[in-house]
């Protein structure tokens, strides 16, 4: 595959959710979706951020009345300290980059990408060539650039509810997330590194008169990695659909739910 191929442009396959009897945005239907939404379910990413948390050992420390078989039934520090690479505190353009040269950076390094490939900041199209130019290697970005604008083209924005410069109307937000669920190394070498990440995707307008509400998909996002310029960059991507679970119970919100905790819930730093 080309780094010009990876993005499917194909229908997408939509998770089946159950609304309310009443539609969620103001009663208005939604419109059968254009050929080209199957990029936007690109939203979103990812391995979900683990907190590891070491506990001290019961008992104290020893004293020199301890047997030697009462050390040895102690357990050690080491069976519950924290382990693995800690997420990186750099970035670049403000993405997170510096990842660790191992399969954990690797896995990282993917779930950070799909969030910042899942984002609004596709939409624009400065946001848009810095993000693939800081995330994919210099030959893939230059073939990238085009064929994206292409793709997300003045008809294609305002089919999504967009202006020409990809801002939605006012009183609304465009919502367009990753949320990275886990990563899974493929393959693995000093240089390269195939890893795939199983992500919950969110996409669509907020507001009162939107025809297009916020639904969700199942994605799995797998990069191909290289090892350039001290840090993983993709050469190709592919993404297919599912796993999906069975969905629940849970009531849709109202639009200005949905636009609220868009604004208020910023997104994380993930890391293996």
């Amino acid at each position: 595959m080309s780094p010009g191929d990876e993005h499917d442009y194909g229908e997408p396959t939509r998770t089946r959710m159950r609304l309310p009897e009443s539609d969620p945005y103001g009663g208005a239907q939604r419109p059968a979706r254009s050929s080209s939404r199957s990029l936007v379910t690109v939203v979103g990413v990812v391995v979900l951020l683990i907190a590891a948390i070491a506990f001290a050992n019961r008992g104290g420390e020893d004293s020199p009345s301890s047997t030697a078989a009462g050390d040895t039934d102690k357990p050690k520090s080491s069976t519950t300290a924290a382990t693995g690479t800690k997420p990186v505190g750099t970035k670049a353009s403000g993405i997170p980059s510096g990842f660790a040269r191992n399969e954990q950076g690797a896995q990282s390094a993917a779930a950070n990408y799909a969030v910042t490939l899942g984002s609004t900041d596709m939409f624009r199209k400065d946001s848009r060539h810095t993000i693939l130019t800081t995330v994919y290697t210099a030959d893939a970005a230059t073939k990238l650039k085009a064929p994206m604008d292409q793709a997300y083209s003045a008809d294609f924005l305002a089919k999504l509810g967009l202006d020409a410069d990809g801002n939605a109307p006012q009183g609304n937000t465009f919502v367009s997330r990753v949320v990275p669920v886990g990563a899974t190394v493929r393959t693995y070498t000093d240089t390269t590194a195939k890893v795939s990440v199983w992500y919950l995707g969110l996409i669509g307008m907020s507001g009162e008169k939107s025809t297009d509400p916020v639904t969700s998909s199942w994605k799995t996002w797998t990069f191909d990695l290289r090892w350039s310029g001290g840090d993983w960059k993709i050469v190709t991507d592919d993404q297919t659909d599912g796993p999906a679970p069975v969905p629940g119970d849970d009531k849709a919100a109202a639009s200005d739910e949905i636009s609220k905790a868009i604004e208020e819930y910023g997104g994380f730093t993930y890391a293996r």
